[in-house]
C-alpha cells in the first residue's frame, strides 16, 4: 500500500510541477533535447552503447557540486581498477554541462529517470548496472528498491542530511528506514550525519563516517588561472591590485557585494571586484544592479577580447568552468548563497587557493566542512549582513591578516584530503565490476 501511495503522490506532484519544468527548459535550454531520458527512453546510439555488454557502475548525481564529487570518485575508481566503465546520470542541465567533462570514452551520460516504476524499470533494462552509487542526499526510493530487487548493490556516498531536512526524515522514519536499509553501505560526511541517518531508520551497521569527499574534489587550474590573468590584464586590471570576488552568488548578494566594494574603494581605490553568479540566466539582473550602483560593467560572456576598462569597472563572470581559475587570482572571496536560508555554495575551492574566504550565516549544505574550517580559524563567518560586511571590510583593509587567513585555509583543506581513495577502495571490495551485466528479469 505504501508504494502505491508514494507512486500516486509522485505522479500527481510531477504533473503539477510540469509547467515549472517546461519554463526551465525554455529559459535554460538544457535538457530539452534529451527530455525522453526522464522516461527511460534513450536515443538509438545510446541504446546500442549500453547493449555492448560492458559492465558499468551507475553513478547518480544531482547538479554541479554532486557531479564534481561523482567525477572525482569515478577518476579514483579508474585509477584503482583500470578499465572500469560508468553510466553517469544527472538531474539538471547545469549538472549535464559539468558531467560532460567527467565521462570517459567507455562511459555513458544520461538524465536520471523519473522515480516512477515504469521509467526506472526501462532505465535498468537499458543500463543493466553492476552497482548503483548515489551521491549525497539524492534518495529516489523506487530506483533503490527496483535496483536492489534485481541484485544490484546500492551505495550512498558523501551522505548528508541537512538541518532543514532532518526533522522530516525523522518523522517519516517508517518510510525512509526500509529504503535506507536496502543500501549496501552508506558513507556519511560526519558523525552528526550518521546519527541523523540512524534517526531516519538506517541501521548503524550500514554506516561508515568517512568525512567529506569535497576536500578531495577541489583542484587548482594553473592553465586557466594564466588565461584569466591575461584577460584581466587586457581589461586594465592591475595584477598587483587587490581583488575581491563573489563566487556563485545568488539574487541580492550582488547588491551586498557592490555596497562592500563602494565602501572598500573609498579606502583603497585600487581594489577591483568580480561577481560570478551561480545561475547565468540571472546575469542580466546582476548587470543591471552593477550599473544601478554606478559602476561600469564588463560582461565576460559578451566581451571575449576586452580593451582597457575604467578603474572602477566590475567584471561580471558569466562563463562556464572558470570560477576555480578566478579563485586562484583573488585575494578575498565571498562565497555565495550563504546569505540565503538553507544555503551556501562550495567554500573549499577558494580556501584551497589561499583566499581569505568569508561566508554568511547560512552554510548548512557544508556543515561538516565549516566545522573543520572554523576549528582551524581558516574561514570567516558573519552572523548577519552587517556583521559579514564589517568582516569583509576588515579583511580588505588588513592584507597581512587576510594573507594569514588564506594560508590557514589552504593548510586546513590539504590536511583533510584522502577520503576518496579510501572510499573507492572499499567500494571495489564490495562490487564485482568485472561481472557480466545483470540479466533482464
Amino acid at each position: 500500500m505504501k508504494w502505491f501511495l508514494y507512486n500516486l503522490l509522485f505522479f500527481v506532484a510531477y504533473v503539477a510541477m510540469m509547467p515549472k519544468f517546461l519554463t526551465r527548459m525554455l529559459r535554460r535550454g538544457g535538457y530539452a533535447n534529451r527530455f525522453a531520458d526522464r522516461f527511460g527512453r534513450y536515443p538509438k546510439a545510446i541504446r546500442e552503447r549500453l547493449a555492448d555488454g560492458t559492465p558499468r557502475v551507475w553513478v547518480h548525481a544531482v547538479s554541479v557540486g554532486e557531479v564534481a564529487v561523482a567525477g572525482q570518485l569515478m577518476e579514483e575508481l579508474r585509477r584503482q581498477r583500470p578499465g572500469i566503465a560508468f553510466v553517469l546520470s544527472v538531474t539538471s542541465s547545469t549538472g549535464w554541462t559539468q558531467a560532460m567533462r567527467q565521462v570517459g570514452e567507455r562511459d555513458v551520460l544520461l538524465y536520471a529517470p523519473l522515480d516512477f516504476p515504469p521509467c526506472v524499470r526501462r532505465a535498468l533494462d537499458a543500463i543493466r548496472p553492476v552497482a548503483y552509487v548515489i551521491t549525497e542526499t539524492e534518495l529516489w526510493p523506487n530506483a533503490i528498491r527496483l535496483a536492489t530487487e534485481r541484485g544490484v548493490p546500492a551505495f550512498l556516498v558523501n551522505a548528508r542530511i541537512s538541518d532543514h531536512s532532518a526533522p522530516g526524515y525523522r518523522r517519516l522514519k517508517c518510510w525512509f528506514g526500509p529504503v535506507l536499509n536496502r543500501l549496501e553501505r552508506v558513507y556519511a560526511q560526519s558523525d552528526l550525519d550518521a546519527q541523523r541517518l540512524q534517526d531516519a531508520g538506517c541501521e548503524k551497521a550500514r554506516i561508515d563516517v568517512t568525512g567529506s569527499m569535497k576536500f578531495d574534489v577541489a583542484r587548482r587550474s594553473p592553465e586557466r588561472e594564466a588565461q584569466l590573468r591575461e584577460y584581466l590584464t587586457a581589461a586594465g586590471f592591475d595584477p598587483t591590485a587587490p581583488l575581491l570576488l563573489g563566487g556563485s552568488t545568488w539574487p541580492g548578494e550582488d547588491v551586498f557585494l557592490l555596497t562592500v566594494y563602494r565602501k572598500a574603494r573609498a579606502r583603497n581605490p585600487r581594489l577591483r571586484l568580480i561577481i560570478a553568479p551561480r545561475h547565468f540566466e540571472k546575469a542580466d539582473d546582476v548587470e543591471t544592479a552593477i550599473v544601478a550602483a554606478g559602476f561600469p560593467c564588463l560582461r565576460k560572456s559578451k566581451t571575449p577580447s576586452p580593451t582597457r576598462q575604467p578603474q572602477d569597472t566590475v567584471l561580471l563572470a558569466d562563463t562556464t568552468g572558470e570560477l576555480m581559475g578566478f579563485y586562484g587570482l583573488a585575494q578575498t572571496v565571498f562565497v555565495g548563497k550563504s546569505l540565503c536560508e538553507h544555503g551556501a555554495q562550495n567554500m573549499i575551492e577558494p580556501c584551497l587557493c589561499g583566499c581569505a574566504t568569508a561566508v554568511g550565516p547560512f552554510t548548512e549544505n557544508f556543515r561538516p566542512v565549516m566545522s573543520d574550517l572554523l576549528a582551524q580559524q581558516a574561514i570567516v563567518q558573519g552572523r548577519d549582513r552587517p556583521d559579514l560586511e564589517a568582516r569583509l571590510l576588515d579583511l580588505l583593509a588588513n592584507p597581512e591578516a587576510a594573507e594569514q587567513l588564506g594560508a590557514r585555509a589552504t593548510e586546513a583543506v590539504r590536511r583533510r584530503r584522502g577520503v576518496v581513495p579510501r572510499l573507492a577502495e572499499d567500494l571495489l571490495r564490495r562490487v564485482d565490476v568485472s561481472a557480466k551485466t545483470n540479466a533482464i528479469p
